[in-house]
């Protein structure tokens, strides 16, 4: 098992290709409110789950992304899709992923995903 120094690094290696200096410059309130827990929750997450070699970064971005926009999560949605396009991803297939996701979680969420959507990708 790894340390959490070792997990510590492997998070700030995968959310430095996933996310990059940053996230458009949004700031975070919750982040500002409860650092450690972000610092705790980052680590876990990004360094043990994230870090795993059975799936590379770009299909868990794209698992990532199907998911939140499946559970109505927009806040998270729009960081993980500016994530999925650092990683790689295209406007178009993310968006192709987003209209999948009204067969499966209904049209509401994928009518959440896509306005999420286009607040990351400029066009709204």
């Amino acid at each position: 098992m790894a340390s959490r120094d070792e997990l510590r690094e492997r998070s700030l290696e995968v959310m430095g290709k996933l996310f990059g200096a940053g996230v458009r410059g949004e700031k975070m309130p919750a982040r500002e409110l409860a650092p450690e827990f972000f610092e705790l929750a980052s680590t876990f997450c990004f360094g043990g789950f994230w870090s795993r070699t059975e799936l590379d970064l770009r299909s868990r971005s794209l698992s990532t992304v199907s998911q939140l926009a499946a559970l109505g999560r927009t806040d998270e949605l729009k960081i993980h899709l500016q994530g999925a396009l650092n990683l790689g991803w295209t406007k178009s297939e993310l968006l192709e992923v987003l209209m999948q996701t009204s067969q499966y979680a209904g049209i509401p969420a994928a009518v959440q995903a896509l306005n999420a959507a286009a607040d990351v990708f400029g066009d709204t």
